[in-house]
């Protein structure tokens, strides 16, 4: 089996699925991403992630100019019998789509299917989710389903949280799938697909405005994409943890939004780390 993915969810699932008893011969992900003067190589989380674990990696441009992935999917000796492609943020086209390539998506297929599915459900203040596995086609997460689990949002839950239970059961739930030796393939009903799209720029800003359930959640959204922020005293204060003020005693900084109380658990001023919300309260001299 080969596993080809780049990202964050992908990363947990690679290390998932080894975690199931799967043997993975073969890893491809993306090439690093530079940043800073120096031009500093980041690998991919994939890449970290496959290094912790004592996997081989092959980096790639890519996917379907790279001649000797290719050569290798052509060889009846080297081909795999199936492909996990997860996160991997290229279109896969032939001839990778004639193999059976299987995907894991943190939602409900046919719904929130696309860039960023869990931070869209908590975005919308969703109650439940789940995860799919599906054979990838051409279109945009529309393969027939090979299983599906729906699973309740916690109310803590943020992204994080969700990224590290949906890829744990995705993984379990196809490891049992593909033990049975026998696949069921139910087509996907494209009337009831939504999509979600990729979060833009302005999405990261939070305003007292909101209500407090919409601040929360966008707060719980967005941990894992560089967080949420709020302007306060002409600065960016991104906010990593917040909670629906219930009313009782606590050391944290409570703001009023439009139609309740949102309470400040862990922020992260300007040029500042992380802290809790009291802390940067007595910062500010703000009284709580």
């Amino acid at each position: 089996m080969w596993f080809i993915g780049t990202g964050k969810f992908a990363a947990l699932c690679l290390e998932n699925l080894t975690k199931n008893n799967l043997t993975l011969t073969k890893v491809i992900t993306g090439l690093p991403t530079r940043s800073g003067r120096n031009g500093k190589e980041n690998p991919s989380p994939v890449e970290l992630k496959a290094n912790e674990l004592g996997l081989n990696v092959t980096r790639t441009g890519k996917l379907n100019e790279n001649h000797e992935i290719l050569s290798e999917l052509e060889n009846p000796e080297q081909k795999p019998e199936l492909i996990f492609v997860i996160d991997f943020g290229q279109m896969i086209k032939e001839p990778f789509l004639s193999e059976m390539c299987i995907n894991i998506h943190p939602s409900l297929l046919p719904k929130y299917r696309g860039a960023a599915p869990i931070q869209r459900a908590l975005l919308n203040g969703e109650k439940f989710t789940g995860v799919t596995a599906f054979r990838l086609v051409k279109a945009m997460d529309a393969g027939e389903i090979i299983a599906q689990e729906k699973i309740e949002i916690p109310e803590n839950f943020s992204a994080s949280d969700l990224y590290s239970k949906l890829s744990e059961t995705g993984c379990k739930m196809i490891s049992e799938v593909l033990s049975r030796h026998q696949i069921n393939f139910i087509p996907q009903d494209d009337s009831q697909a939504t999509f979600a799209d990729k979060i833009q720029k302005e999405e990261f800003e939070v305003n007292f405005n909101m209500t407090s359930e919409k601040f929360n959640n966008t707060v719980r959204a967005l941990d894992m994409s560089g967080g949420a922020y709020i302007i306060f005293n002409g600065k960016r204060v991104k906010i990593w943890r917040s909670k629906i003020y219930d009313g009782y005693e606590t050391d944290n900084p409570v703001f009023p939004c439009s139609d309740g109380k949102i309470e400040f658990c862990e922020v992260q001023a300007e040029g500042k780390k992380r802290m809790s919300g009291k802390d940067w309260a007595k910062g500010f001299r703000i009284i709580v």
